[in-house]
């Protein structure tokens, strides 16, 4: 039975996330593509990686997870978040939001494990809180990726996501997300991508690790400050995922993860993240050139944002030209996709002259 969050709200009883997330047992690839990837839905897949050697590591205890790992440890420095024992292993911003409640330092994989092997042998109720996130497996662990395949059709970087007992704050992934469990509980909390606006987003060019998050404590969320995160919270669904289970995130779905252990370790994959047009960059960019217009325009442009983009015939806006006309207008290709980056850069580049004289 799945262990769902408990959570007190300020003010309030305490409750636990109203949903849990739908699951099943391991897959294979025509069924992840059929029955999970094609569906715009979270699934967890239990035991999906049970068969790695990573995992059997992971299930032996804290110095057999920690040997394994820093075997791979021949490559780069990994980026790591370091933070004192008082944030509660909550990686967030500072009390201004001028900076951040943690420092980053470069330390080598075998550093990483020894430290975190440390602290573990101490037995310390409150430790300092350290985290390695997103570490491209080639880059920082060769020969992972070789020793721990994921039997899914995803063309996606094993990234390496290490630590002991810390949160990460409510956020989304621009890409499909699955995330393995190697070693340690890690509870994932997810919210749809509508939440949007009751969740109450942070800065959107000053984040923690890329994409903005949510200023609510799940753990504490503040009703007075945040109302509208009770209709979130509604919302929720929550799991635990242990050694050699997976989830699968859909691309913009709102996930909070907290791992529980000594020694955490996780291995994600980002489907269609290699070159891939942010949406994220294009929203920010209409938020400049567009949501500032006066009503009757923003109106205006709403209909060209319908017509090219969001309505489902928007691939076929170009079929009345020639086909050699099409250019930007035509249905996707990679030669579309290269001719509208050389229209926008050249665009940007003028924008950025100022006007002309």
């Amino acid at each position: 039975m799945t262990r769902r969050p408990c959570v007190r709200y300020h003010g309030a009883m305490e409750r636990v996330a109203p949903n849990s997330i739908a699951e099943r047992g391991a897959v294979d690839s025509d069924t992840f593509l059929r029955e999970v990837a094609s569906r715009y839905e979270p699934v967890v897949l239990r035991g999906q990686v049970a068969h790695w050697p990573a995992v059997a590591a992971g299930r032996a205890g804290p110095r057999a997870i920690a040997d394994y790992v820093a075997r791979f440890g021949g490559g780069a420095p990994l980026d790591v978040l370091i933070a004192r024992p008082e944030i509660g292993g909550r990686f967030f911003y500072n009390a201004d939001l001028s900076g951040f409640n943690f420092t980053r330092q470069q330390v080598p994989l075998g550093a990483l494990m020894a430290e975190l092997l440390r602290l573990a042998d101490a037995g310390e109720t409150a430790p300092h809180a350290i985290y390695a996130n997103a570490a491209a497996a080639p880059a920082h662990s060769p020969g992972w990726s070789e020793a721990n395949r994921l039997d899914l059709p995803v063309n996606a970087t094993a990234r390496l996501w290490i630590g002991n007992a810390v949160t990460v704050a409510t956020h989304y992934d621009a890409s499909p997300n699955i995330a393995c469990v190697v070693a340690g509980r890690r509870r994932f909390t997810l919210f749809p991508p509508e939440q949007l606006g009751n969740l109450y987003i942070g800065p959107l060019d000053h984040t923690i690790a890329g994409p903005p998050v949510s200023m609510v404590d799940l753990d504490a969320p503040d009703l007075a400050r945040y109302p509208r995160f009770a209709q979130a919270w509604a919302t929720a669904r929550t799991t635990e995922l242990g050694p050699g289970d997976a989830i699968f995130i859909p691309a913009i779905w709102w996930h909070h993860v907290r791992a529980f252990d000594a020694i955490n370790v996780l291995v994600n994959y980002w489907s269609g993240e290699e070159g891939a047009a942010s949406p994220f960059l294009a929203l920010v960019h209409a938020m400049m050139a567009v949501r500032d217009l006066p009503e009757a325009e923003r109106g205006a442009w709403r209909s060209w944002f319908d017509q090219l983009v969001f309505d489902a015939a928007a691939p076929r806006a170009g079929e009345h030209l020639p086909a050699p006309v099409r250019t930007v207008l035509d249905v996707p290709s990679p030669a579309r996709s290269e001719r509208i980056r050389r229209f926008l850069v050249a665009s940007l580049q003028l924008m950025g002259q100022g006007p002309s004289r």
